[in-house]
């Protein structure tokens, strides 16, 4: 297989060095690979046998016509030199993309065939207990369970459930305080007749877990106090039920649940915060014969670090002790973003399976860091301007100033009590020049600053404040 693989003055050593031991031709076309034309792929290809050409990921050109005259493939290339070495040892087994860039297309094509593989997994893993159709122990994916706490007192509770939902949850669990009652227990569940999912009740108080049978697949918690009074209602309405430790110890409630006729048992040893012995409440979770429920949740709220790494951690933990179902919140700011991001990692620890470790799975938890970096080559010129210090008199552009915020996933623009909204500060940012709002360049440069902050507080779910820091 003969490959042509044009490339700029600046990234030529890169390309050759990936191409090295491969049937391909690098031919320099200009000082920067991106701006390569058709004209000169096709006088190339015109010079020897060709089986493809793999131009740079950053080119705009359309090459289609070139494709036409000579009948050979023209294939985009990965965006940055550096990557090619990864995308060469490919071919042919895999056929590049001609409209979406090496890298993107290959990670796209590696992240659908980890989604089928989950989903294939899934549905032919065996399980120990079905909850309103969800898979729980056996062989099936480890669940994610999330809670809405002080459940009695969101007005919107419809909606957060369903947002819970669509982030990854498996379980949605309504928590209820002390100062909850039995009919705000029922109307609560009652509010979400309509979503067919599994539901879980967060209360030992018997008489509100009483209130919520009817309707709640699971019950969190049983122990040796109201096991008496509300365990045969549990085994009557087919409910499974998270058992706790309580004061006889966790052996103990797990017997006396099964003597109320409980079948749907999961055993929570508890998992303490780190600090107040995390590691060595790990030794807890070995040796019980029913499907083990891992309350990652109070770690990670209790813990002033990013979430993303510590579910990722936590999630791996779960899978080692043979946990079934893992719980997670987001109660607090920090923790925005936790329930998709345990989905994620109970996701990665379905494809581990068979593996030494989570690594290079096609799906992954890398949010700011980066797997590898880039070794891009140096930058050339002839002089250099130093930057001096910002102007201290600011000249306003007559058109008018801009008051800039974000609402939901979108970035909103106002002047003048018109708003400009859209979803990437790209799309906002043209549409304010294509409308004539913008007159200096000063003032542009500003704008693009301030919409690409807005994108970016989005993207990680971050405050954004105008002229403020990101």
């Amino acid at each position: 297989m003969r490959i042509l693989l044009p490339t700029g003055r600046a990234t030529v050593e890169v390309v050759r060095k990936a191409a090295a031991g491969i049937d391909a031709r690098v031919v320099v076309t200009g000082k920067i690979a991106s701006f390569l034309a058709p004209a000169t792929l096709l006088a190339l290809l015109s010079e020897g046998d060709y089986d493809m050409a793999i131009v740079s990921g950053m080119c705009t050109a359309s090459f289609a016509e070139v494709e036409e005259a000579t009948g050979v493939p023209v294939y985009l290339g990965p965006r940055h030199a550096a990557d090619l070495a990864l995308v060469l040892p490919l071919l042919p087994e895999i056929t590049l993309s001609r409209t979406v860039p090496a890298d993107e297309f290959l990670a796209g094509e590696r992240r659908r065939e980890a989604e089928l593989r989950i989903a294939r997994t899934e549905e032919e893993a065996d399980f120990l207990y079905s909850v309103r159709g969800v898979k729980i122990g056996g062989g099936s994916r480890i669940k994610v369970l999330a809670e809405i706490m002080d459940a009695h007192r969101v007005a919107d509770l419809h909606e957060r459930v369903e947002h819970l939902f669509a982030a990854g949850a498996d379980i949605v669990d309504l928590g209820f305080g002390f100062d909850a009652t039995p009919d705000q227990v029922c109307a609560a569940f009652s509010s979400l007749d309509d979503i067919d999912r599994p539901l879980s009740v967060d209360t030992q108080d018997p008489a509100l877990i009483a209130a919520a049978l009817p309707r709640a697949d699971l019950v969190l918690s049983l122990q040796e106090e109201n096991i008496p009074r509300v365990g045969e209602l549990v085994a009557r309405a087919g409910a499974c039920a998270v058992v706790v430790p309580g004061r006889k110890g966790l052996s103990a409630n797990l017997a006396m649940a099964r003597d109320a006729g409980v079948e749907c048992l999961l055993a929570d040893p508890l998992l303490p915060p780190a600090g107040s012995g995390l590691v060595k409440s790990l030794a807890r979770f070995g040796g019980w014969d029913v499907p083990l429920f891992f309350g990652a949740g109070n770690v990670v709220e209790l813990l002033d670090a990013d979430s993303i790494g510590a579910n990722a951690l936590l999630c791996a933990m779960a899978a080692e002790v043979g946990a079934a179902v893992v719980f997670t919140s987001e109660h607090s700011d920090k923790t925005r973003g936790s329930i998709r991001e345990m989905r994620r990692a109970s996701e990665m620890m379905v494809l581990s399976c068979g593996r030494p470790y989570p690594k290079d799975l096609g799906l992954d938890l890398l949010v700011i860091k980066e797997k590898r970096r880039r070794r891009e080559p140096p930058l050339e010129y002839r002089d250099c301007v130093q930057a001096g210090p910002v102007p201290e008199e600011i000249e306003y552009d007559p058109r008018g100033n801009f008051r800039i915020g974000i609402e939901g996933s979108d970035i909103v623009a106002v002047i003048r009590d018109r708003a400009y909204r859209g979803t990437s500060w790209a799309e906002v940012f043209s549409t304010l020049l294509a409308e004539g709002e913008v007159s200096l360049l000063d003032h542009a440069a500003y704008l693009g600053k301030e919409l690409y902050k807005a994108e970016l507080a989005i993207r990680f779910g971050r405050s954004f404040e105008q002229d403020g820091p990101f």
